[in-house]
């Protein structure tokens, strides 16, 4: 009888560190495995103001400065998320958000999504909305030199 040895895998450790903008926004991948990410946004103003759904993908929005006001659901309930606050979105969750404070919005964003299923994100018609399409809003980004989050970065 053969003994089957499990693989160990190995743990990624990752900085909360990104570059501020005069304009548009950024997302950096952090660390991932086959079901889970983790993203660092920025945003220097605007945001996901296109109403969309990930399909098959629940995630997080944790906002590490900078105050974000999510409109969930087809009717656009209205929810301000402040600094160390957060929001669950399930799979199937519609919402777009869009920079509401005075200063850069830094989230970090963690989604699961079971690998194999589509990475699509779908208006509430069923039609697609690209993250960089002009439905979302996108703009050429600016970033401000040496100016970082968190701050004491250089």
């Amino acid at each position: 009888m053969a003994i089957a040895l499990k693989t160990e895998t190995q743990p990624t450790i990752f900085d909360l560190k990104a570059q501020l903008l005069t304009q548009g926004r950024t997302m950096d991948l952090l660390a991932a495995t086959d079901l889970l990410h983790a993203h660092i946004k920025v945003y220097a103003e605007g945001g996901e103001n296109g109403l969309h759904t990930h399909d098959h993908e629940d995630h997080i929005f944790l906002v590490l400065t900078g105050e974000a006001t999510f409109y969930t659901g087809v009717q656009e309930k209205k929810q301000v998320v402040g600094k160390y606050q957060g929001i669950l979105l399930p799979k199937g969750a519609y919402y777009r958000f869009e920079s509401t404070g005075s200063e850069n919005l830094v989230l970090f964003r963690i989604g699961a999504q079971i690998p194999g299923t589509p990475h699509d994100r779908t208006k509430p018609d069923g039609s697609p909305i690209p993250g960089d399409s002009p439905d979302n809003k996108q703009v050429p980004v600016i970033p401000i030199p040496g100016k970082y989050f968190p701050s004491d970065l250089r």
